[in-house]
């Protein structure tokens, strides 16, 4: 026999659906219906990590997670036991009502001076000045431990945005290389209109972005000296690639004679070719290697060129970093050597530097065999107020 089923008319069929109360979604339900001052005095057990979780939850967990109360109460407890950052003006505004606050205020504040604190310790172990660079001693040792990473935004001509972030780096004494993968998500060259780099940190909950603005040098100065201005530079330059140290070197006490300003520069000879016990050999080859996921290679005869040239008085006068390449001369300058010479050649608004390298055979090495830096007349009037 068939089983038959009755239809009663005009009435649906319920279907009931029993509901889990320990599943996730009801527990914050049951939450959300506490009163907000049994959750607010819930979350003042929570620490500055978790509170920036969980305002990402909803609009709700949002706006208490930013309560001014919670986060004046942080910023007292946490803060006020640092006495060496810590300014005695911010913790007595601490001190003073939530509501003369606007919301948010109490949480911008607290993650404002754990970085300041973190940057003065940070200060302090950068070292003293260093005689060759002009920067602290320990900059590359504090860069490293900070774990700064490093974003490239790059904004093309209709307006669109492109972020990467940096795929591997390499430190040297007085720069930074970075290198990005993924160049299909950036414009062409050609179409770009904006680029920009940003060191981050990650601090915590929050991600502070600082962009390099360069600081305005006041001048020394002096009218004892007539030569004032042409003499008594230092010159650091390091030559490396994106994986080793091709050459490093300090050089002081160089000078030009008014006799020698010629065309607008003032000339420094760094390394003369006609003095062999100058001559430098390098490390290794002039190449550039690159990779990007799959891909790797190397540019030939192509290298990074890091310059501090430091004035008189031991301040930087003039930092270069730029790629240069190394390019074939049909006529050589110097005769010393009977190999293949070659020159390498950087010039921008300001300074020039030329150098020369000659290919040793036997030796499978580059000699460095003439290093000189001119500087514009131009930039060393405005740099020293001189009229030259």
């Amino acid at each position: 026999m068939a089983a038959s089923k009755a239809v009663v008319p005009g009435r649906a069929l319920r279907t009931s659906k029993r509901v889990d109360k320990s599943s996730p979604a009801s527990t914050q339900r049951s939450m959300e219906r506490l009163p907000s001052e049994i959750l607010i005095k819930i979350l003042s057990y929570l620490d500055a990590s978790t509170l920036c979780s969980i305002s990402h939850i909803n609009k709700l967990f949002y706006q208490l997670a930013n309560s001014n109360a919670l986060w004046r109460k942080l910023y007292i407890a946490d803060l006020s036991k640092n006495k060496k950052c810590m300014d005695k003006s911010l913790l007595r505004m601490a001190t003073m009502e939530v509501q003369d606050r606007a919301e948010g205020y109490y949480k911008r504040l607290y993650f404002k001076t754990v970085a300041e604190c973190d940057m003065i310790k940070w200060t302090r172990r950068l070292g003293l000045i260093s005689i060759h660079t002009g920067l602290p001693s320990q900059t590359e040792w504090v860069l490293r431990n900070l774990n700064v990473t490093w974003e490239l935004t790059v904004m093309d001509k209709s307006g669109h945005e492109s972020t990467l972030e940096q795929s591997r780096s390499q430190f040297t004494e007085t720069s930074v290389t970075l290198c990005w993968s993924g160049g299909d998500r950036l414009p062409d060259y050609q179409q770009t209109s904006i680029l920009q780099l940003y060191g981050v940190r990650r601090l915590a909950c929050v991600s502070p972005k600082s962009s390099y603005v360069e600081p305005v040098v006041q001048p020394p100065f002096c009218d004892i000296d007539p030569e004032y201005g042409l003499h008594g530079y230092q010159l650091h330059i390091v030559l490396h690639n994106t994986v080793c140290e091709l050459m490093s070197g300090s050089f002081s006490q160089l000078f030009c004679r008014r006799t020698q300003i010629s065309d607008g520069l003032i000339q420094l000879t760094v390394i003369s070719s006609a003095n062999l016990s100058q001559h430098t050999p390098l490390s290794g080859d002039i190449t550039l290697p690159w990779r990007c996921e799959a891909l790797q290679g190397t540019v030939e005869n192509c290298c990074i060129m890091s310059l501090t040239l430091l004035d008189e008085f031991r301040k930087p006068f003039k930092c270069v970093t730029s790629p240069v390449s190394a390019e074939l001369e049909r006529t050589p300058v110097c005769y010393d050597y009977d190999s293949e010479h070659y020159l390498m050649h950087y010039q921008d608004s300001d300074i020039q530097v030329k150098m020369r390298l000659v290919w040793m055979n036997e030796q499978k090495q580059f000699i460095l065999i003439s290093l000189v830096v001119y500087v514009s007349v131009c930039y060393v009037n405005k740099y020293f107020s001189r009229d030259y």
